[in-house]
């Protein structure tokens, strides 16, 4: 998936804009099953994917299923953002899209409760498509909200370790750390200073470190955010205090947030060849699968190690799980076509080769139980690690929420003053912070 659609800025926007799209579109579901899939038609197809070997893997994708059903025409718009999506929606009409797809898994609580996507589940069970058998279960938990599927996962991103082999050959380490005590103490090694700054920095662990987010390092962990009953579970599961106390640990143990933050500001663009894993500025680094295609396109002094982020020490049992998201794929309710795209959206994401073949393209995860194992995935050995993450029952993903990834903000917030020293009491940051997402929350219903 394209890179640049990952920053923070721009969820956030799409977050707010889907609040906007949630209100006036609640109870807007039309009855657009009702079209026969077997005549001639067109449907319209929204996507976010603008490069173009991604626009090239679509392309590819849409002429196999015009090849596969000849009465159905997908005109096809790309480079679409959440935003454009729900003005459309809310617009409604003959230019609105029967199928979107979005990179945002936090906003599938809000497409699934303001019925925005009508609920996969009947075409699924009329199909005799069983999701838990078909998808890995994290891409299951982030496609569904409140007993409602109303998304499918379209390809994944899985998160690991990626490492400087040079690097830990000349510190003594001979493997990647498993455990956050491990990932410390070669943090550590690999740390070589220079005055008041640093000249090889073992790990970044601000969470202004490009993809070090709270929601990311907990994929070390069991995370609950939510109990039972849908409230705010952060202060009761000891996982979120002792991954932010781990995190402020390592972060004392390498200078501190103040020396950290300053030599941050000199690394280069997250999407640009002066990445500091790039440059050997730093020797760890965690990030998603599509950093090793990046890494090694700028021709690094090194080689390049892959592997699962290290877990917390008492789980030590479950290294090899991850972190995972990716793209969803969704019918509008505002269709009129539904069964006619229901069969675009059913070959893209649980045709096996289809999958396969996209995911080659495009170098994402393969999003099928089926495509992760098959023997047409071409890549590059390395690459496997994050097969072997998305195919893991115990990775983990952020669940959905109806007022979209605004509680993983919440969350953030906290994480940003307990890094700098801000909030010392991390108990009573997680009891505030989990009343505010509360809140929040009984807020948007």
């Amino acid at each position: 998936m394209s890179g640049n659609r990952r920053k923070p800025a721009a969820a956030l926007a799409a977050t707010a804009a889907i609040a906007l799209f949630a209100s006036a579109c609640t109870g807007q579901s039309s009855s657009g099953a009702s079209d026969d899939a077997s005549k001639e038609t067109t449907i319209t197809f929204w996507h976010g994917w603008s490069a173009p070997g991604e626009v090239k893997g679509i392309e590819a994708t849409i002429a196999a299923f015009e090849k596969a059903h000849p009465n159905i025409h997908v005109k096809v718009v790309g480079n679409m953002t959440d935003d454009k999506i729900n003005q459309a929606l809310r617009a409604g009409g003959s230019k609105a899209p029967d199928v979107v797809s979005s990179f945002t898994t936090n906003n599938v609580g809000k497409f699934c409760s303001s019925k925005a996507f009508v609920d996969l589940n009947p075409f699924l069970k009329k199909d005799g498509i069983d999701p838990d058998t078909t998808f890995p279960k994290a891409m299951n938990e982030y496609t569904q909200f409140d007993g409602v599927r109303c998304t499918v996962p379209l390809l994944g991103d899985a998160y690991g370790l990626y490492y400087n082999k040079d690097a830990f050959k000349a510190a003594g380490i001979a493997n990647p750390p498993k455990t956050w005590s491990e990932l410390a103490a070669d943090a550590k090694k690999l740390t070589k200073t220079k005055g008041d700054s640093y000249e090889q920095l073992g790990f970044m662990p601000n969470y202004h470190g490009y993809e070090s987010t709270t929601e990311h390092y907990l994929g070390g962990w069991n995370p609950a955010y939510f109990d039972a009953d849908g409230k705010a579970n952060i202060a009761k599961d000891p996982a979120f205090a002792a991954m932010l106390t781990n995190q402020k640990k390592l972060v004392d143990s390498l200078g501190g947030y103040e020396k950290l933050e300053k030599f941050r500001t000199g690394f280069g663009d997250e999407w640009g060849a002066k990445h500091p894993f790039h440059t050997g500025q730093v020797a760890m680094q965690l990030d998603g699968e599509w950093r090793l295609g990046m890494a090694e396109d700028t021709k690094p002094e090194f080689e390049i190690g892959v592997a699962p982020m290290p877990v917390a020490d008492d789980e030590a049992d479950t290294y090899g799980k991850g972190y995972l998201t990716g793209t969803i794929a969704g019918i509008a309710s505002t269709s009129s076509k539904q069964n006619a795209a229901w069969e675009l959206v059913k070959f893209m994401t649980t045709d096996t080769d289809a999958v396969v073949n996209f995911a080659n393209a495009i170098h994402n995860v393969p999003s099928t139980l089926d495509a992760l194992k098959s023997p047409k995935l071409k890549y590059d050995p390395r690459f496997k690690t994050f097969l072997d993450i998305a195919a893991n029952p115990k990775s983990t993903t952020t669940p959905p929420s109806v007022n979209g990834g605004a509680y993983l903000v919440s969350l953030q917030n906290l994480g940003f003053d307990v890094e700098k020293g801000k909030q010392k009491d991390i108990k009573a940051g997680l009891e505030k912070t989990a009343a505010e997402i509360d809140a929040a929350i009984a807020q948007a219903k």
